[in-house]
């Protein structure tokens, strides 16, 4: 699997140069869907929590991007080190405070933090620092020597992270840490006679979500040159969750097509649904949900067994 993954990620880096920069564009999103929904398979699929506070944690990884260029002087590039950062110690605290509770005191809880989120923006003893309502610019990176146009280099720094951050959450998934995160999701109880501390285990599981979340945020916020308050609404938090069901909360390879999904889909069904394209939408997605409950990476995945027991 790790050289088909491998496999996967050198032909997506060499069909880049096949298309315009406008498709690239259109690409770099999804891969940047797929990273901030690898922190939800931890968080979901892995721990087995639940949270509606990934915008929030969007909005810090971009939030930290502008604040790092347009405050510090430093080069934009320097944000892809303090966004995982600050998201990870942001869900590490919010994990402290929901992991001993149940899954919908979690979710009220990561309810609160996107609702808040931005209005602390607008706040206006730091408004001077997040730009209030107006939000904030920064400059796009350029390509190292100009030889790649803005757009395709984006894409293939979004998508070395992503193939970074699969690497990670696969051997964590296979590692010992992985296996008490699994346990403490299947019975906490029995996971804390066997010497695990659950609520430390969880607490981290939110803390890796938070940090690839932001990672996440900081990227779309390089890719856009802009961030605002009302980009990282509660709408964003749902958008993020149909993207992980659809996908598959179990597993890494859901993660990467949830992004796809979430990326191709509206315009796919905008143009097939005309002034109905809302409604055609969400009823794709509720049928998808029904019809495939582990996601279509569950799907391929039990197809495969199938022709291998065939």
């Amino acid at each position: 699997m790790r050289t088909v993954s491998t496999m996967g990620f050198v032909a997506a880096a060499a069909l880049s140069f096949c298309f315009p920069d406008f498709i690239v564009f259109r690409f770099a999103q999804a891969v940047i869907w797929a990273i901030a929904l690898l922190g939800l398979v931890l968080l979901c699929g892995v721990s087995g929590q639940f949270t509606f506070a990934q915008a929030a944690f969007f909005g810090m990884g971009g939030y930290s991007a502008a604040l790092v260029v347009t405050h510090t002087g430093l080069p934009v590039y320097s944000a892809l080190l303090v966004a995982p950062l600050v998201g990870y110690v942001a869900g590490y605290g919010l994990g402290r405070v929901a992991a001993g509770q149940d899954i919908w005191t979690q979710a009220l809880i990561g309810y609160a933090l996107a609702i808040a989120f931005p209005q602390i923006l607008r706040w206006r003893l730091i408004e001077r620092w997040t730009g209030g309502v107006q939000g904030l610019y920064l400059d796009l990176p350029e390509a190292p020597g100009e030889i790649l146009s803005p757009d395709r280099w984006h894409f293939l720094l979004s998508l070395t992270l992503l193939a970074t951050g699969t690497w990670l959450a696969s051997n964590l998934i296979a590692s010992r840490s992985g296996r008490a995160l699994l346990a403490a999701r299947d019975h906490d109880l029995a996971a804390s006679v066997q010497g695990i501390d659950v609520a430390k285990a969880k607490a981290i599981a939110a803390g890796l979500a938070g940090g690839y979340i932001a990672l996440a945020g900081c990227l779309s916020a390089m890719q856009f040159g802009f961030v605002g308050p009302t980009g990282y609404n509660f709408a964003l938090s749902v958008q993020m969750l149909f993207g992980l069901v659809i996908g598959g909360m179990n597993s890494v390879a859901g993660a990467v097509i949830g992004g796809l999904v979430l990326e191709f889909l509206p315009g796919l069904v905008a143009g097939l649904g005309k002034g109905l394209s809302a409604l055609l939408y969400a009823v794709l997605l509720i049928a998808a949900i029904v019809a495939m409950p582990t996601g279509i990476a569950g799907v391929i995945t039990r197809l495969l067994k199938r022709r291998k027991v065939q």
